[in-house]
């Protein structure tokens, strides 16, 4: 027998039916009126090609049939009542399997230092935290939700900024007592730079400067490309060229002087950090939870 979903709404009329023992309560219980219910009842037993109410004016009663259907759909009914309940619980509670892709960066510098605490106030919650260098498609993977730089994509997901960072051009102070200090952008030109491989495209982020309304693209000489956000900041620590690397995450190297901020008068450029969710309307506690813990953590890594 094929699914119909008329056939699940009969079988709810005919659960009230019995359980009010008339057919006028069970209207009233279901908000129907009483010719639409013996209605469904009619359809119902059409639809299974067999009577399962013996009914008069008077008094009605459960077929021979009409109670082997009882007892066996009865428990399947309780069981979708239970799931909903529980469902609508999800919303509320904080519980279940949290699955997060998460940009490498973030799960390193940000996430990983407070995992203890955050699974200690959930105690119902598993967590599952991948790193991958890209998004990849939320639905078809499993993810609950995603943390990522850049722009979302323009469809397919919903996403809620949680972050701009500044982006912040430095070199060692052993490469500027080498090479010496670039005074303007446009000066990168003589200097050995290290480039940053987008993971979406496979080419190195364009590099470029903004100040107010003004935008300076600058195309930079590299000797040598990476991937990985922990070589890059080590190579330019060591003195092999002028990085380009976020201030999240930053403020350490430089207070302590291992790296030096080369062009302060040109603040403008940004890199935002998102949460993506699948597209849909409403989020479980799980996932509002995590996302406002991570808003927390990244509010406490950029107050000054």
């Amino acid at each position: 027998m094929a699914y119909d979903g008329r056939l699940l709404s009969g079988v709810t009329v005919l659960m009230a039916v019995v359980e009010a023992g008339t057919m006028t309560r069970a209207a009233e219980a279901l908000g129907l009126t009483q010719s639409g219910v013996g209605r469904a009842i009619q359809r119902l037993e059409a639809r299974v090609g067999v009577r399962l109410l013996d009914r008069t004016t008077r008094s009605l009663r459960l077929t021979d049939e009409g109670r082997r259907f009882w007892e066996q759909v009865g428990p399947h009914l309780e069981g979708i009542e239970q799931a909903a309940l529980e469902a609508a619980g999800s919303s509320q509670r904080v519980r279940g399997r949290l699955r997060v892709n998460v940009d490498p960066f973030v799960s390193r510098l940000v996430l990983a230092p407070a995992l203890t605490a955050f699974l200690a106030a959930h105690p119902e919650l598993r967590l599952e935290l991948l790193m991958r260098d890209q998004m990849g498609d939320l639905v078809a993977d499993g993810f609950d939700m995603a943390l990522r730089f850049g722009e979302p994509p323009s469809a397919g997901v919903t996403a809620r900024k949680l972050l701009e960072t500044r982006i912040l051009t430095v070199a060692s102070p052993g490469y500027l007592a080498a090479h010496g200090r670039p005074a303007d952008p446009r000066e990168l030109i003589d200097h050995a730079c290290i480039d940053y491989q987008d993971p979406r495209t496979g080419r190195p982020f364009a590099w470029e400067f903004r100040r107010g309304d003004v935008v300076l693209p600058v195309r930079q000489p590299a000797r040598m490309m990476v991937s990985d956000v922990d070589t890059m900041i080590g190579a330019c620590c060591e003195g092999a060229g002028i990085a380009q690397i976020l201030e999240l995450g930053s403020r350490d190297l430089l207070a302590r002087g291992a790296l030096v901020e080369l062009f302060p008068d040109w603040p403008g450029e940004t890199f935002p950090l998102y949460a993506l969710y699948p597209t849909r309307q409403h989020r479980p506690a799980k996932v509002r939870a995590f996302t406002d813990w991570c808003l927390q953590l990244l509010r406490q890594r950029t107050e000054p």
